[in-house]
């Protein structure tokens, strides 16, 4: 019952960011514990084979292993905005955030930009790192190629930082569309091309999730009704014993 009111946790936030640019889908990993064996004991009629005899193996049932990430990408759609910006292909953007203590530099698949000040954050406020540093447009016509270079009224401003791993299970999620390195994490050059004025739709399907909770919650009453009929069993049982005494 646990692990299903776990991953009904995960279903449920894939549920509520369905719509957000750039969110990739979380899944569970179980493992049951380990098997053990169950013996029949203290019988008299065993005594000849040394007091308990072997029935066979037993679990008792699984846990969550592990959250993973489906990095699978999302389908891109036009906006019309010059500062809305996809990853066709792998890799991530840059972005650096203000922990309280310093920046920090995470990664992330939405290129919802926006201009603060003329420096291109997100809508969180994150700083869109370039490869000089957090990127300052001038005001002029933006516009941003394939290779990520920024331009302003055709002069060329900063090219964006884009990044990727070796493997993407060793990020750790810190925000729904927002991932940090760990210390397995290998760094890789993104093989991905920027589209300007489009955006990356979540890779959540609706009714796949839909589907997972109604499987999740019957599992659930399942395990639920299988309890509450052990335990009446076990009470009808010292019931009985008690009146025979």
């Amino acid at each position: 019952m646990i692990t299903q009111m776990k991953r009904m946790d995960v279903v449920s936030n894939n549920v509520a960011n369905v719509n957000s640019t750039g969110y990739k889908r979380d899944g569970v990993a179980t493992q049951s514990f380990a098997e053990e064996f169950i013996k029949r004991l203290n019988d008299p009629g065993l005594q000849m084979y040394g007091g308990a005899v072997k029935l066979g193996k037993i679990t008792s049932g699984v846990f969550v292993d592990t959250v993973f990430t489906n990095f699978a990408s999302g389908s891109v759609n036009a906006t019309g905005n010059a500062l809305d910006l996809a990853l066709m292909g792998d890799g991530f953007f840059a972005v650096e955030i203000n922990t309280g203590s310093g920046v920090s530099e995470k990664y992330t698949r939405n290129g919802e930009f926006t201009l603060a000040d003329g420096r291109l954050v997100t809508r969180d406020g994150a700083a869109v790192l370039g490869q000089n540093g957090a990127v300052t447009i001038p005001e002029g016509d933006i516009t941003i190629d394939e290779s990520g270079n920024i331009y302003s009224n055709g002069d060329y401003v900063d090219t964006l930082k884009l990044v990727d791993f070796e493997d993407r299970s060793t990020l750790r999620s810190i925000r729904d569309t927002m991932y940090e390195t760990t210390a397995d994490s290998v760094f890789k050059d993104a093989s991905g091309t920027v589209c300007q004025s489009a955006l990356e739709s979540s890779n959540v399907n609706s009714a796949r999730e839909m589907v997972d909770m109604i499987t999740v919650n019957r599992a659930y009453e399942a395990n639920q009704r299988s309890i509450l009929t052990i335990d009446a069993t076990l009470a009808r049982t010292v019931n009985d014993l008690a009146n025979k005494r």
